[in-house]
């Protein structure tokens, strides 16, 4: 190891760190095996680093991992089939073989990705009943890359919960304001020969979508559809009754 990678690999031991307990042993067991120079670096690189994920003024929940995750997580690293009991958002409880590939955290939520009868199947490992490893190798596609295939997973998640996309223009220095306030729902196109800039803006349905624009109109100007433009207006036309 070179000094920056001892320094990388210890940040995984630190306070920061969301690796398991024997992942964190095992690498302090590790740090007494390294020179000298580079065991100082290497604690001093796991105590550098403190994160609080959560958000000022929100309550503190404690995120615990799923209970099956180190069996599916075990499943995944051995290349075997899994005997998988699921319960649905809906409360209905099934069991099926997949062919684990990989395991995804999600914010506080975990994934895990599968191959299964049906096809490429996403499970929410918390909605997991049972996990029962079974001695038959996993079927893994040859061409299978796991960052990319969730990579494709979000995005068509994130596509319909905001099925609706609206046009609209917005003058350039407010498209640092677009991007905070919308995140990846926003898409940024070319200019228009006034110097705007077209974007693309995805939301749930035109109301909501249209209030959340409201407070937007200094830099934004919505060109349709025309519904989203008829709840502005309306919008507008309360604030002056309300405020004017």
């Amino acid at each position: 190891l070179t000094a920056s990678e001892a320094r990388a690999l210890f940040l995984v031991a630190g306070q920061a760190s969301a690796a398991t307990p024997a992942v964190k042993a095992a690498l302090r067991k590790l740090v007494h095996a390294l020179p000298e120079p580079f065991r100082l670096q290497a604690e001093a690189a796991a105590a550098s680093l403190v994160m609080d994920p959560q958000r000022w003024g929100a309550n503190r929940i404690e995120h615990r991992p799923p209970r099956f995750l180190d069996e599916l997580q075990d499943a995944v690293i051995r290349g075997v089939q899994v005997r998988l009991g699921y319960v649905d958002g809906k409360g209905a409880e099934t069991v099926r073989t997949v062919h684990p590939l990989g395991i995804v955290a999600k914010g506080p939520s975990w994934y895990l990705v599968s191959g299964t009868e049906a096809g490429r199947r996403t499970f929410r490992i918390d909605r997991v009943s049972s996990a029962d490893p079974t001695d038959d190798p996993v079927h893994r596609p040859e061409d299978f890359d796991l960052a990319e295939s969730w990579r494709e997973i979000a995005d068509k998640v994130d596509r319909g919960r905001t099925p609706l996309e609206i046009q609209a223009v917005c003058v350039p220095h407010g498209i640092g304001l677009l991007r905070m306030a919308l995140g990846g729902r926003l898409e940024v196109g070319d200019s228009t020969p006034d110097g705007r800039i077209e974007v693309v803006i995805r939301g749930y349905d035109e109301y909501t979508l249209a209030g959340e624009l409201s407070g937007l109109v200094e830099w934004l100007e919505v060109t349709g559809p025309p519904g989203v433009r008829d709840h502005l207006a309306s919008i507008g036309n309360a604030l002056v009754e309300r405020y004017g």
